[in-house]
């Protein structure tokens, strides 16, 4: 997707510790930090971010840290903000959060979860985190916006692209994207620096800057492969940890990249077709069958309007939030009826028109009865320039990557049996031309750590696949998962009001109790009082867990949130 960041990862053993007499939890080891880093105080001061409706309010610093954590004496210097939501009761320690991305921003993460999670916020100061690459949140000036990639537009395709167009011109087209991409991130001389190796360092620095022996953290999405990595570069410094919509951290980054268009079509085909027949149901048709012809029929309606038809399809694509989720809805019920040229009718629940209007006019400008296909058309245009690098320069760097050749075999296999997505993404992956290899090797999470790292899963979420958590957890004996049946969320703890997966893992932070491998159920989808099964990865019955005190629900918060993770990962 346009726009997005990754960081890419690098490790040295040799590195792994770093040595500064009088900050907690650093032994002596090399290469030593140099007392700049290691002796800077955190000035707090107030946040160039707006606090949203509900969040509470936080306080910002920034920390200076080395371009490159292997030779930290040497070469320029970076800066990394940070945030903190103190505890408002018995406090126990710091919690580092993370959004995901890679390439996502996390200094307002503090007071959105101090907002939703009332018990957690007593128990800890919550720590917000804007990683290396990616700029500033809410700074507008200019050294404060991260890694940007500046993409020739000449090099790029001037027309609408669809992937299912398997002509050697239009493959040679969309192959123009990727190629451009990693190329203008390449000659970023930042790029090298802009590893979960690198970010994994800077986090130890925050933590000991905050005066704490170990890091407990909660990270989603990317934030998993980022925590994992730290707890195997840092084991003796890792706290609890909490792990929530995993990639294989055991394994290959780009895999979890690879499986969108698999888990995407399984969420499209399994969970959101049939979710329209029971609510669109005199718009899509009775049945999954009739809901998919109106989809085709839409996309059709859209291209001939000018809407790429690449582009009508990302829209559902790793939909694993709400708003995006209805997002799409806003344009999938606007071009039935502007195919049947009718004005939309309320859906019969007010909380999904609400959604679908406030979906419609944020994107688009006007709500869903005034969107039409010329509008869709102005609201998906190509932007390009600049391009945010951190999403390439850490999926694309962390370990070694396959050849664009093997990345259009990938769209040759996916293509027929997953069209939603699996013709463009291999056409698509900008990991395919790029040339800088790994700077350093990242390990496995190490046996010790296993008892204090809490896995969380939705069993159908389209961005990371429930299969990639799962084998996360085969792969490091000793860690507990939490399933969550029939749930195609991207992000459950404090985004989903699940009471069993909020009480889980509020246990396991603030009491130490952590549970063996457990299954939550689901939520009702939006529009929705009941949950309606579907038949998936997840086998076992939802385990008996007493729901602890709720927040109060606050949806401008949680979509809030949503909004930070579920734009990432994205291809």
């Amino acid at each position: 997707m346009r726009n997005s960041t990754t960081t890419r990862a690098v490790l040295a053993a040799a590195c792994a510790g770093l040595a500064v007499a009088g900050l907690p939890g650093i032994a002596a080891a090399e290469p030593a930090v140099p007392p700049k880093y290691a002796q800077q105080q955190l000035t707090w001061g107030p946040c160039p971010f707006e606090p949203g409706e509900g969040s509470l309010p936080a306080e910002c610093a920034v920390v200076t840290v080395p371009r490159d954590w292997s030779t930290p004496e040497a070469g320029p210097e970076l800066e990394v903000s940070i945030s903190r939501v103190r505890a408002d009761g018995e406090r126990q320690g710091s919690l580092l959060l993370n959004p995901g991305g890679p390439g996502g921003q996390g200094s307002s993460m503090a007071g959105l979860i101090a907002g939703l999670e009332p018990e957690l916020h007593g128990g800890y100061d919550l720590i917000g985190m804007d990683p290396r690459g990616t700029g500033q949140e809410g700074s507008t000036a200019p050294e404060q916006q991260g890694l940007l990639c500046q993409v020739p537009l000449d090099r790029l395709p001037q027309g609408p692209l669809d992937a299912r167009d398997r002509s050697a011109a239009s493959i040679a087209e969309h192959q123009k994207v990727p190629r451009a991409y990693a190329e203008a991130c390449q000659s970023n001389a930042l790029t090298p620096y802009i590893t979960t190796w690198q970010t994994a360092h800077d986090m130890d620095l925050v933590r000991a800057l905050l005066g704490e022996e170990q890091l407990n953290y909660l990270g989603y999405s990317y934030g998993t492969w980022l925590g994992a990595k730290y707890a195997s570069l840092f084991p003796e410094r890792t706290g609890r940890m909490i792990l929530d919509s995993n990639l294989n951290w055991q394994g290959r980054l780009l895999a979890a990249f690879e499986d969108f268009p698999r888990i995407g079509q399984r969420w499209f085909d399994e969970v959101y077709l049939p979710w329209t027949t029971r609510q669109f149901p005199e718009l899509v048709g009775p049945d999954t069958d009739s809901a998919r012809r109106t989809w085709e029929e839409v996309r059709a309606l859209y291209a001939s309007a000018g809407v790429a038809p690449d582009n009508f399809d990302a829209l559902f694509v790793g939909a694993g939030g709400e708003l995006r989720w209805m997002l799409a809805t806003a344009v999938f019920v606007a071009g039935i009826n502007e195919m049947h040229g009718e004005t939309p009718e309320p859906t019969g629940s007010a909380e999904l028109d609400d959604l679908l209007d406030e979906q419609a006019t944020a994107r688009f400008g006007v709500p869903l009865a005034d969107l039409t296909a010329q509008r869709v058309a102005a609201g998906l245009a190509e932007d390009y320039q600049p391009l945010a690098g951190t999403r390439f320069a850490v999926a694309c760097g962390d370990q070694e990557t396959r050849s664009a050749q093997w990345y259009r075999k990938l769209s040759d296999r996916q293509g027929p049996e997953l069209p939603l997505f699996g013709w463009a993404y291999g056409l698509g992956e900008p990991c395919g031309y790029w040339s800088d290899a790994p700077r350093q090797e990242l390990p496995l999470l190490p046996p010790e750590v296993a008892d204090k790292v809490l896995v969380v899963q939705g069993e159908f979420d389209p961005q990371t696949a429930y299969e990639q958590g799962r084998a996360a957890v085969d792969a490091a004996p000793g860690v507990s998962l939490v399933s969550v049946d029939d749930s195609p969320a991207h992000g459950q703890y404090a985004l989903a009001g699940n009471p069993c997966v909020d009480g889980m893992v509020n246990v396991f932070l603030l009491r130490g109790s952590r549970p063996g491998d457990a299954t939550c159920p689901g939520v009702p989808l939006p529009g929705e009082q009941q949950v309606f099964p579907v038949e998936g990865p997840v086998t076992s019955e939802p385990s008996p867990f007493p729901a602890t005190p709720a927040g109060p629900d606050q949806p401008a918060l949680r979509h809030a949130l949503q909004q930070l993770i579920g734009l990432t990962p994205t291809p």
